[in-house]
């Protein structure tokens, strides 16, 4: 089967739904606090079980997997033509949507990561010799803020493989109207050799 612009759009796409859906369930089962138990000068907590730190490794496993993805994709040679990479980063709106498609995978990751680690160490580290703690649990909101961070960077991955779509046929289009000699060099298609 060939990989096609279609089929790779459709498999970032379907994993950052994974991973927003995940990250959802992950931050609706997460338990509001702990129930302290008093001890001999400490308080054990004691959280009922939930998914959230499984869902919520998860979801940025998959946020991963969709970054790799959307990134293999920009760069493969479909039907066997490849393009050199100044040539793809000479579309600015491309380049914008690369950067953003980065920077919003950074933060999702961030957003994902910081709840999901936290939380595992609440459940990890639940004797307290403090006997005023609460059992707290991580902050609500914050794995659902990564959530959608996670989809919004699978949907900027999208727009940035049309758009890489658009300069590589942009691209071919050149070189052809240069004919066969054509070469591609800062920026531009010139005829022969300089």
């Amino acid at each position: 089967m060939e990989i096609t612009t279609k089929r790779m759009a459709v498999f970032v796409g379907a994993l950052g739904v994974v991973s927003f859906i995940l990250g959802v369930i992950a931050e609706n089962k997460k338990p509001a606090s702990g129930t302290p138990i008093t001890g001999k000068d400490v308080v054990i907590c004691k959280y009922p079980a939930d998914p959230t730190v499984i869902l919520g490794y998860l979801s940025f496993g998959f946020l991963v997997i969709s970054t790799l993805a959307g990134a293999f994709s920009l760069f493969y040679p479909y039907k066997g033509k490849s393009i050199p990479w100044p040539a793809l980063f000479q579309s600015t709106s491309f380049f914008i949507f690369f950067l953003v498609a980065l920077g919003s995978t950074g933060l999702a990751a961030v957003m994902l990561l910081w709840p999901t680690i936290t939380e595992h160490r609440h459940l990890l580290s639940n004797v307290h010799y403090n006997l005023e703690t609460t059992c707290p649990t991580t902050k609500t909101g914050l794995l659902g803020g990564g959530v959608f961070l996670a989809l919004d960077a699978a949907l900027f991955w999208l727009v940035s493989l049309m758009l890489a779509d658009n300069a590589r046929e942009d691209y071919f289009d050149d070189v052809k109207g240069a004919g066969d000699d054509a070469k591609y060099h800062d920026g531009s298609v010139v005829k022969g050799s300089a």
